[in-house]
């Protein structure tokens, strides 16, 4: 199977008669642009149709199914979340039922939007992959036709089309940074760029937990890893099709890979300084600027895609506390007392002096090696920032206490004066496992 311009400018024309399938925008942003030492742009891909690029591929795949002599009725899919939105929405579109299989850990937005558009959503499984396997047993009938996520050509070719419209968005770009899971995006724009004749720098980057590309690319065909582990779900394939790594290693550049954390504090960027609300497959872009694994120069024009913008309630919950707790913003404080009534006030005063709120509060009297007459004080607040964090851990130490900051294991531990003060009364004790994840 391969994928040619031809096939990207023949999806793009099938899709100029989509209103529903749009240009979306591309935005400079100064302030990142200032931040790492060149003109960057963001593609607002998350502003498409169901929330994703995947409209692109899904629509040109489901419509070449409809044109063809072949008689097909259903379509059938197996997705984490978008492209199930995807071939939900261009089934429903082009009058084809829509049967899609989803891991049973898919966020329920994913779900709900998926069975909004008009398909039926089976739960089968704990990954991609099983999905996958349980999606293909649906799809025997003559008349089922199996959609897959990325490993089929003209999912390819939909993709490309946004590297189409991207060249003559940005005629100077320099540096596209994709996002990747299974490759038919990256693969699609690769092939629309290096097609037109654009010799611009093609990064793709993944998270640590679900980086198969460089495996891959170091044994020289695909490898798959069997448990993806990140909150970037979007891009949690496992793997990479035949298809997509023979188009990556012809024409990617380069591949990068961001931790959680860095996702992270990504998405709350996003979200506080370019007002955009995306989940994590599509914030991996612009971590790999901000973390510095992607090198930059002052003249050389960046365009990261945000690829999508299905957060689920929940998983953003979970990744704006984790940025927080790596920007000292949600910190544990830790102080030993003496177990007396007014002390908690005491504290709480010195807290609330400090623009700081307690988010909550407990007494632990039970921990192996504390006197009798002692207690801890196990305070979760919630932070304006450094300063502030310094200023209460100072003053508490000044009015006679034990106090320590908690860092959570693998949060990012920013220096700070006032951490770990203490005096022979204990400053210096192990933290019991209970008080080290917030």
């Amino acid at each position: 199977m391969t994928v040619t311009l031809t096939d990207v400018e023949a999806a793009r024309e099938r899709l100029a008669g989509v209103p529903q399938v749009s240009e979306t925008p591309v935005v400079e942003s100064a302030s990142l642009g200032e931040a790492v030492g060149a003109d960057v742009r963001l593609k607002f891909e998350h502003l498409q149709k169901t929330g994703s690029f995947k409209p692109r591929g899904a629509y040109n795949t489901v419509a070449e199914l409809v044109a063809s002599d072949r008689e097909v009725e259903r379509v059938v899919a197996a997705s984490a979340g978008n492209h199930a939105q995807g071939v939900a929405f261009a089934a429903t579109e082009l009058g084809l039922d829509a049967t899609v299989v989803m891991p049973e850990t898919a966020p329920q937005t994913k779900v709900d939007a998926t069975r909004g558009y008009g398909a039926t959503v089976e739960l089968i499984g704990e990954t991609f992959a099983a999905a996958t396997t349980a999606a293909r047993e649906l799809a025997t009938d003559p008349e089922t036709a199996f959609v897959h996520a990325y490993d089929d050509p003209a999912v390819v070719a939909g993709q490309g089309t946004l590297g189409l419209e991207l060249l003559e968005q940005v005629p100077e770009l320099d540096t596209v940074v994709v996002p990747v899971g299974g490759g038919g995006l990256i693969a699609g724009v690769a092939t629309a760029l290096r097609g037109r004749g654009s010799d611009a720098r093609i990064v793709g980057v993944q998270a640590e937990g679900a980086a198969t590309l460089p495996q891959s690319l170091s044994a020289g065909h695909p490898v798959d890893v069997d448990d993806p582990d990140t909150i970037a779900d979007g891009i949690a394939t496992g793997g990479v099709a035949e298809l997509t790594y023979e188009v990556i290693a012809e024409h990617v550049d380069e591949v990068v890979t961001v931790s959680d954390a860095e996702i992270a504090s990504a998405t709350l960027w996003l979200l506080e300084r370019a007002k955009q609300l995306v989940e994590g497959a599509a914030a991996t872009s612009v971590a790999a600027l901000q973390s510095g694994a992607l090198e930059t120069a002052p003249s050389e024009t960046i365009v990261p895609l945000l690829c999508g913008g299905n957060v689920d309630t929940a998983t953003l919950q979970d990744v704006l506390t984790r940025a927080l707790v790596d920007r000292n913003q949600f910190v544990t404080v830790h102080v030993r007392i003496d177990d007396r009534p007014g002390v908690l006030g005491e504290i709480a005063e010195i807290v609330g002096d400090y623009d700081t709120n307690i988010r909550s509060v407990r007494h632990d009297r039970s921990e192996a090696g504390l006197p009798v007459g002692k207690a801890h004080l196990v305070f979760r607040v919630t932070t304006p920032g450094n300063a502030a964090l310094e200023g209460l851990l100072a003053e508490i130490d000044a009015a006679g206490y034990t106090v320590r900051r908690v860092v959570p294991e693998g949060a990012s531990d920013l220096p700070l004066e006032g951490d770990a003060i203490g005096d022979s009364d204990g400053g210096g004790e192990s933290q019991p496992d209970n008080d080290s994840v917030v």
